[in-house]
């Protein structure tokens, strides 16, 4: 259990270990991880450090690409994204003001109380460690990042977590009824583009079917109601503000609040009460309404609202704090030193799994053997591990301390041999397996012979 802890709290503290690494065609520049690559207020930046965090970046935005695209390979970093910048070139220089930002967070921690403990020094130390060791000398070269740069990166992540609740603390969570009441509906929309006269009718008469059915029985259920008249349509559900906002002068044009219905929609649903169904069916641009509202005061939605609106408050207050103390700091770039880094199509990283859920199997494993008098320690290291698995989860881009670069071969072999090898593996895999359960029986014989001799092997 307290490899898993120890696993977990680093994925919460800052979950960076990257992934595989394979060069394709042509050779990119080495880098110098050892060069200063940037300074902030005194403090220098190695590239080994901004090298890591672009690689690691590199690889999710792949892996989520393929993930998506089944398989795709992710090419877009040699396209241009703005004139004279390719999109490699912009996400090194949006990586490296992001680590600049940690630099700053780092250097103002002490003014919010946040602190690095002990203990996580310890867990970051022994996750630098493994991932030196983890990784081929190869990639470790490609990545140009020390020991002490991967020591150095994870407590910069982990004061970029750590900071932010501190900052946004004195938040404004006072939000008004009329700021936050939300009025929830049903409605039915007929599209009418691309249609012709005599289609649009059709659609029209389908509508005020609906409608009507509607009218005599408001109860009934809509999506039944709208897929009797035609299998393809459905009722959906919405939710809008309450109160119409106020208008405001911007330019001398006047401006509101934009909804994500058409006006035309929200005119009569702000006419309804609980319950009750449009009168008409409304006629836009593109599509027929027929509409239904719900409740006029959705307290469950407006709970969703009121969260909302703090959380952007949240947002605001720490992007305005944190680029305010960018604007403040002494930057410098070395421009020389950052044209060394490349983020091409031909020079990719890729994720690799594999260690972190061995690992798992084998700290499970352990769990489950482990002696009766140390169960009530066990499950409370258990329950800390589930909290910080499902914290560094939450954070939506972390990675686990196991997860290793390693090099994916450039040459994809031939599937008489991709097979070959996956059956040579399987075998492999089925012999170790009938091992261990021979000396699990070995074990149990032995367990019921002598008690105390069982105990005696268990502990070794």
């Amino acid at each position: 259990m307290k490899e898993i802890s120890k696993r977990a709290a680093v994925a919460a503290l800052a979950g960076v270990m990257a992934a595989g690494m394979l060069t394709g065609c042509g050779e990119e520049e080495k880098v110098d991880g050892t060069q200063v690559v940037a300074t902030v207020n005194g403090e220098e930046i190695p590239m080994g450090i901004l090298s890591l965090a672009v690689r690691q970046s590199q690889a999710q935005a792949e892996s989520m690409y393929m993930s998506f695209m089944g398989g795709m390979d992710y090419s877009i970093w040699d396209t241009e994204a703005e004139e004279g910048k390719t999109y490699g070139e912009q996400a090194i220089e949006e990586t490296l003001e992001q680590i600049e930002l940690m630099y700053i967070l780092r250097e103002k921690a002490p003014d919010y109380d946040v602190t690095v403990a002990e203990e996580d020094e310890t867990a970051m130390a022994e996750a630098a460690a493994s991932f030196m060791a983890d990784n081929s000398e190869e990639t470790l070269e490609e990545l140009a990042v020390s020991e002490d740069q991967v020591k150095t990166y994870l407590e910069l992540q982990t004061y970029l977590q750590r900071m932010r609740d501190p900052i946004v603390a004195d938040v404004d969570t006072n939000v008004s009824e009329e700021e936050a009441q939300q009025s929830s509906f049903t409605y039915v929309s007929i599209s009418t583009a691309d249609l012709s006269d005599e289609e649009i009718e059709e659609k029209k008469a389908d509508a005020q079917e609906i409608l009507d059915t509607m009218k005599e029985d408001p109860e009934a259920d809509f999506d039944e109601t709208a897929s009797a008249v035609n299998e393809d349509y459905s009722a959906l559900t919405g939710t809008f503000d309450a109160n119409v906002p106020e208008t405001e002068e911007t330019d001398g044009e006047e401006m509101t609040s934009t909804s994500a219905y058409p006006e035309e929609v929200m005119e009569v649903l702000r006419t309804l009460d609980d319950g009750e169904m449009g009168p008409d069916v409304i006629e836009t641009d593109t599509a027929f309404y027929v509409v239904r509202l719900d409740l006029k005061n959705d307290e469950h939605e407006t709970e969703h609202k009121i969260e909302d609106i703090i959380s952007e408050r949240e947002e605001e207050l720490y992007t305005d704090t944190t680029q305010q103390w960018m604007d403040e700091a002494e930057i410098t770039v070395d421009e020389e030193v950052l044209k060394t880094l490349k983020l091409t199509d031909s020079h990719k990283f890729s994720i690799d799994t594999s260690a972190s859920e061995e690992t798992a199997d084998t700290t499970e494993t352990a769990e489950d053997t482990a002696p009766d008098d140390s169960t009530a320690a066990e499950e409370t290291d258990s329950d800390a591990a589930a909290e910080t698995d499902s914290a560094a989860a939450d954070s939506g881009d972390t990675l686990s301390e196991d997860e290793i670069l390693v090099p994916v071969e450039e040459d994809v072999p031939s599937t008489e041999e991709a097979d070959t090898e996956e059956s040579a593996d399987t075998e492999a895999a089925d012999a170790e397996e009938a091992d261990d359960s021979a000396e699990t029986d070995e074990a149990a014989e032995e367990d019921t012979a002598d008690d105390t001799a069982a105990e005696s092997d268990t502990a070794e």
